[in-house]
């Protein structure tokens, strides 16, 4: 299995994205911006729910156990 990416890292995937957004928009954005699948790992097991800001998914991919 690949390595733990950084929050630092997810979001630069997600540079450009609009909030508040869904888990599934956040997924979506990172793809189309080209992230690897450790990334879209990483996303795809967030809490579903919607993030009101950047700093909201970067608190929650630090607690993403892989």
């Amino acid at each position: 299995m690949g390595r733990q990416p950084s929050f630092i890292e997810v979001q630069k995937f997600l540079s450009g994205m609009s909030y508040p957004a869904t888990r599934d928009q956040l997924v979506e954005h990172a793809k189309q911006n080209g992230a690897e699948d450790d990334i879209l790992e990483v996303l795809r097991k967030l809490p579903d729910r919607e993030y009101e800001a950047p700093n909201e998914v970067s608190k929650e991919v630090t607690k993403v156990d892989r």
